[in-house]
């Protein structure tokens, strides 16, 4: 078995006619087997959960439908080219006579620079038929081309759409890279929520843990006659609010991991439902640019070169530049010069004779071409529109991802500071609460230490939570997937 399977299932049913999965661990990556035994708690990483949703994820699958429809898009242009075989046979007959009876079989080849070969067999025969379509018994067959001069010489429809097909074949990429980097992005913003919630969840544990301890040390004291029944109900009180925060705190939690598990879904297009014994990673903190891939970029190298917002726009400019080529094409005459080689074999060498032969031309340009200068002109302007749009993102880009690094920066300064003052005032906690035991505080002292170091470390859960959405932020203005 590969190593692609990240979940491992414990439960499933069958309920009114449909299949409900249940996922209550994650394996990581090396885990790879099915199993009925009950996990102890199981991390998912950012990077495993965003290669899952690479792979599984619906709008992702959809992304690869964009460039399949481009892909055929493209073969369809390329059909123009095919080799095209007709056939026309047209009889009549009235009052036991045969007016006529006409064949004409042609078989074309269309090829590049407005150019097409033509091998044609006619055979007519009749009473009434007109001189002109006159042939011998087996009939005639003619090779020869016909070539567009002036007007859809250098360049025609065909070729423009072949040529426009292949920037939309590569501009649809781009555009799914695009589409599927907001995917991730969003998929990444509700994991860091979730881990946020899961952090939350674990400080307001450990601090009923200690108001319980508090209010169990309180009731000996009073039963001890050490301290006021008064003091007792001050504990009683903490340890109430304390299971409050705890209950929301887990409320928030299951509704962060039930949002979360809108991007998880298995192979066969079922969606997941993440169960309590996942956790997320703790130290994302640590791995997150290597998760998302945005580790030792440059502005120039993303922005100048490899960006598909602007590679995307690029691609549209040469379509119109396709387009105005086209457009200065028409104002040519239209020339279309044909000639055909006649003979009664359909054997060219022995036959060939340039005395048969059959030859036309036909020019065709309007007075004052007034459709066309405006179809050139026209096509100029939305080529300027575009350039426009083009360097109007590059700065915008450039300049939110300028500052989306100096938001970073600060965040880190922020996180530097919130760092050491959690640890004080984990200190001053731990001090006033060794002073309690030795019954040189009281429960309210306690209680205020406790309640600065639980703000503290949860206003540093949510700076981590901020700094995360940031980088978020930036591989989303980056577009590095």
């Amino acid at each position: 078995m590969k190593n692609l399977l990240y979940f491992v299932f414990l439960t499933h049913f069958i309920s009114y006619g449909q299949l409900t999965v249940r996922i209550d661990s994650v394996s990581t990556l090396n885990k790879i087997a099915l199993s009925n035994t009950q996990y102890s708690n199981q991390t998912i990483t950012l990077s495993e959960f965003i290669g899952y949703i690479k792979k599984f994820h619906p709008i992702v699958k959809q992304a690869n439908l964009i460039v399949l429809d481009s892909d055929l898009k493209r073969l369809k242009a390329k059909g123009v080219f095919d080799p095209k075989l007709e056939l026309d046979y047209t009889t009549k007959q009235f009052q036991s006579k045969e007016y006529y009876e006409k064949l004409n079989a042609t078989f074309k080849i269309p090829v590049w620079y407005g150019i097409d070969f033509k091998a044609n067999y006619e055979n007519n025969q009749g009473l009434y038929l007109n001189p002109e379509n006159s042939t011998p018994s087996d009939g005639l067959f003619t090779f020869g081309i016909t070539a567009s001069i002036g007007n859809g010489m250098l360049i025609n429809t065909r070729m423009a759409a072949i040529k426009q097909a292949e920037n939309f074949q590569k501009q649809a990429l781009e555009e799914r890279k695009i589409l599927v980097n907001t995917i991730l992005f969003n998929a990444a913003n509700s994991y860091f929520d979730w881990l946020q919630d899961y952090k939350e969840m674990k400080i307001h544990k450990s601090f009923l843990s200690n108001a319980d301890m508090q209010f169990n040390a309180v009731k000996r004291s009073f039963k001890a006659g050490e301290v006021a029944a008064i003091d007792t109900l001050e504990a009683n009180i903490t340890l109430i609010n304390r299971k409050l925060n705890l209950e929301k705190a887990s409320i928030e939690l299951s509704k962060s991991a039930l949002q979360l598990s809108n991007f998880l879904w298995l192979e066969n297009n079922i969606p997941v439902e993440l169960q309590k014994g996942i956790i997320p990673d703790i130290l994302t903190i640590n791995t997150v640019d290597l998760s998302l891939q945005t580790p030792n970029l440059t502005i120039d190298s993303i922005v100048y070169k490899e960006h598909p917002k602007l590679k995307s726009l690029e691609y549209k400019i040469e379509n119109l530049k396709i387009d105005r080529k086209l457009k200065n094409n028409q104002l040519l005459p239209k020339i279309e010069a044909q000639y055909n080689f006649i003979t009664e074999s359909s054997s060219l060498e022995p036959n060939l004779n340039s005395e048969n032969f059959k030859a036309g031309l036909k020019v065709s340009i309007p007075v004052f071409l007034r459709k066309e200068r405006a179809d050139v002109r026209l096509t100029k302007l939305k080529i300027e529109a575009v350039n426009y749009e083009k360097m109007t993102q590059r700065v915008m880009i450039t300049n939110k991802i300028n500052a989306l690094k100096k938001e970073l920066i600060s965040y880190e300064k922020q996180l530097g500071h919130l760092n050491l003052l959690v640890k004080d005032y984990k200190t001053l906690s731990d001090a006033e609460f060794r002073k309690f035991n030795l019954g040189e505080s009281s429960v309210f002292y306690v209680n205020i230490r406790e309640s600065k170091l639980i703000q503290a470390e949860l206003k540093y859960v949510a700076l981590i939570n901020t700094y995360l959405k940031t980088k978020a932020k930036l591989f989303n203005s980056l577009v590095v997937y």
